[in-house]
Formats: structure tokens, sequence, C-alpha cells
């Protein structure tokens, strides 16, 4: 889906297939029949955009394979779909039955995210519609903050440089402008938007921005247009958002809350809570928290990505005010402040189990939901949906 801010940036909104279980190209390819292509027909929409994972093995096939880029590029378009974002955090792996820490591995100091992402971005540059303007790729923040030492701070610096070359040469080759996204995720090296412009200040910031998810930074209780600000004073931009609602707890300490809490606690994925303060007392995932690790007296925000347009089961609420703030900061003043918006939530088959979609054809409904919801926020703006 496409939409027309009023200074003239076409905006690409986008949901993430890291939803979808698929670990090689033939996954990929069912993936985009079972489920993509029907979140485009429930919409009504003459095409939709998605924003494809390809795990380490799908990315390094494509990269190597013009073929089976065309191939996939061929099934993108005749089922109305278009690609101008991937999601490169995930290396592989993301539906195993524990992913936990797995997730941030290999990091920036392994020359193995390295040539992941450089696969990703070739393979990007293939896939982009003729008239986008670039493409992007988000990526793990740097690391997990532990062990972080300045030995393997300066080894992430230059594999980044290299990144930046390597991200420079594909433009000569092809055309086609691919930018970088590191994306602040809470128990990182970069967690917050002071540690993006701290830790990325050396970066060549023409291909090396920020992915910017509204969860997260709901999760670290940061008020959107300070943060977008202090980005911008690091001269780092938002090549991606990430539209993302965090699930919250008004009050931890109170029984019925924390009994809505156990139910999203869950063994696949990492959910850090964060409770409300200067700086907000944190802990590693929300069976830690629930037993006892925070205090509970002010309120606690959780990284358990919930659907953006639906409320969870009472007394708990969701961050989609913050949502609606992160994009209004973004794209609701008189210059655009990113060309992507990626709905992403991954979570649709952890959700507690009367929450979880029953079927590719619910999934399929949920996820046009939140598409829909996203869109209309941002015609709310003053946007305008376009036609490709």
């Amino acid at each position: 889906m496409r939409l027309l801010h009023p200074d003239g940036t076409v905006v690409h909104l986008a949901y993430c297939t890291n939803v979808h279980p698929a670990e090689d190209l033939d996954g990929v390819l069912a993936q985009l029949a079972r489920h993509a292509e029907p979140v485009r027909e429930r919409l009504d929409a003459p095409v939709v955009g998605v924003g494809l994972w390809l795990a380490r093995d799908a990315a390094a096939a494509l990269a190597a394979d013009d073929g089976a880029v065309a191939r996939l590029r061929r099934e993108l378009t005749a089922r109305g779909l278009e690609v101008v974002t991937l999601n490169g955090f995930p290396y592989r792996g993301f539906h195993d039955p524990v992913v936990k820490h797995a997730v941030y591995r290999p990091d920036w100091t392994e020359p193995e995210r390295l040539h992941y992402t450089l696969d990703l971005a070739r393979v990007l540059a293939a896939l982009l519609p003729d008239d986008a303007a670039y493409g992007s790729v988000s990526t793990v923040p740097l690391g997990w903050r532990t062990p972080w030492t300045a030995a393997r701070a300066d080894a992430a610096a230059r594999t980044l440089d290299t990144l930046a070359d390597g991200l420079a040469d594909l433009a000569a080759d092809t055309g086609r402008t691919i930018r970088v996204g590191l994306e602040p995720e809470p128990g990182c090296v970069v967690e917050t938007t002071a540690e993006a412009a701290r830790h990325l200040s050396r970066v060549d910031t023409d291909r090396i921005g920020v992915c910017l998810d509204a969860c997260h930074l709901a999760v670290g209780f940061e008020e959107p247009a300070a943060a977008l600000a202090r980005l911008e004073a690091a001269g780092l931009t938002v090549v991606k958002t990430q539209a993302s609602c965090a699930l919250q707890a008004a009050d931890p300490s109170d029984p019925a809350t924390r009994a809505a809490l156990s139910r999203f606690a869950e063994p696949r994925f990492l959910h850090q809570v964060r409770e409300q303060g200067e700086p907000p007392r944190a802990v590693d995932d929300l069976d830690t928290a629930l037993a006892g690790a925070l205090p509970g007296r002010a309120p606690w925000r959780v990284h358990f990505h919930v659907p953006l347009h639906a409320d969870p089961e009472p007394p708990l609420t969701t961050t989609r005010p913050e949502l609606r703030a992160t994009l209004a900061a973004l794209l609701g003043g008189d210059t655009a402040r990113t060309a992507h918006v990626e709905a992403e939530t991954y979570t649709w088959g952890v959700l507690p189990e009367d929450r979880r979609p029953q079927g590719p054809g619910a999934l399929a409904d949920g996820i046009a939901a939140e598409l829909a919801f996203t869109r209309d926020h941002l015609i709310s703006l003053g946007l305008k949906e376009v036609a490709p």
C-alpha cells in the first residue's frame, strides 16, 4: 500500500512476513499464496506491501541465483505484492520452539551478520519496484548487551564500515540505494535512541540509520517527538519504522493484572519488561518480572508485540496511543521523516490460546485489520492513499 505525504514523499506501508515460518525459497513462495495474497484481497487493494523475512539460507540462495530472484519477483507481481523493505534481524530459526536470546546472534562483531545483510541488500535491490526511492533492511542493534567490551565495540564499528562500503558498491553496480537500519531493542547494546546516538556516531549516515520500532520505543518509556529530535541531532535518519504495540499493565501489583499477564509468559520469544521510572527498572523476561524481580509499584510495559487494532484482556491495555504518537511525530508534520512503515506483529501464534487466529484465514483477517488501522491513521495525519 502506498500513501502520499503532503511534501510529496511516497510512504510505503507493508506487513512483516516474519510472522510466517519459512527457511527457504519454497517456503517464502508458499506464504505469498497462503497468507500475503489473501491479506491483499481482504483489503481490496491493487497492491499490498510485504516486508519479507528471508532466513539466512534463503537469502544466500537468492543472492547467488539471479533466476531465483526473478522467479520471486514474478510471484510477487502476479499476486499484487511489492517489496521495499526486508527484516534482517532474525538470522534463522525464528519459529523454533525456543528462540529467546538466539535471535541476537550472530551480532555485528561476527562476519556472518555482515555477509547475511549484504546478501539481503543484493536481493532487495533486484526486488525493488522501479519507482521506489530506496530499499531498507532492519537489523540487530549491534548485539545483546552482555558480553559487550571495548574490543567488541571496535570490531562492530569496523564491520559497519565494511557494510557501508558494500552498500555503496551495490548502489554503483545497480543504481539502487539500500539503507540499513539498526533497531534499538530492550536489553541490547543499543536499547534507546540516546544509545543509538552514542554508539552509531561513526557510521556512514548515507547508508546506515535507525529502524524505529514503536513497541520498543514505548517499552523504554521514550517520548516519540523527543526521541526523533535526539536521532536527528546525531545525524541519524529513520530508514524504516515498525508499527507495533507493547503490552501494558497499569497496576502490576493487582492480582487480576498479574493473572492476565501470566497468560503472555511463553517459551519462544524474549519478553523484556520495564517498570516506569527514571530510569525505568528492567528485567529480561516476563516470567522473571512476575516472579518478583520488579517491585510492581509503577506501570509495566512488556516487549510482547500485540495486535495494533485490538485490545487484550482487561485490565491489560496496549501502547496504541504511543504508536499513534510515533506515527504522528514521523509523518504528521510538514516533512516526512521516514518513507517505510511496516506492521510487525510476529507473535500471533504465541498469543493466549483463546486470542490466537485459528487457521490462515483468521490470520489474514487480523493482519489486514492491522494494515487498515495503520492506513487509516496515516490518512488522518494528512496522507492520501495512492495507487502504484
